[in-house]
């Protein structure tokens, strides 16, 4: 496993994350970035310098926003669960500004997301 750090989360720091991953022997066949910005910079880099995806290298960003579908190469994409996220942290906000809120007690609340496959990270048949 090895990693490449980028400082921003968009597609700019994407692209140059997607660079340092040309520069890597042997190249990864397989890349997973923090958010699908990411990730689409470095489909960038990767088209740009003539890399297959996912016939190469697989693509998988995170969080599944509306251009993730309609990138060149659609990419798969971790999907949140935000309506759900979003109710949980309403209940948390009105039980802690309760009449008879004298403190709180932590919790772990535990969400699924999804794995929204795409043209990305299908397997190439040889």
């Amino acid at each position: 496993l090895r990693q490449v750090e980028a400082g921003r989360l968009d597609v700019a720091a994407g692209r140059d994350a997607g660079a340092r991953l040309l520069g890597m022997s042997p190249r990864p066949s397989g890349v997973f970035c923090a958010n699908d910005l990411l990730a689409l910079g470095v489909l960038q880099a990767l088209y740009g310098a003539g890399v297959s995806v996912p016939g190469e290298v697989a693509l998988v960003g995170y969080d599944d926003i509306e251009f993730a579908a309609a990138a060149a190469v659609p990419l798969t994409s971790v999907r949140q669960p935000a309506f759900r996220m979003g109710r949980a942290a309403a209940d948390l906000l009105i039980e802690e500004t309760g009449e008879n809120s004298g403190g709180h007690e932590h919790q772990r609340i535990v969400l699924q997301p999804e794995l929204v496959v795409r043209r990305s990270s299908i397997p190439v048949r040889t």
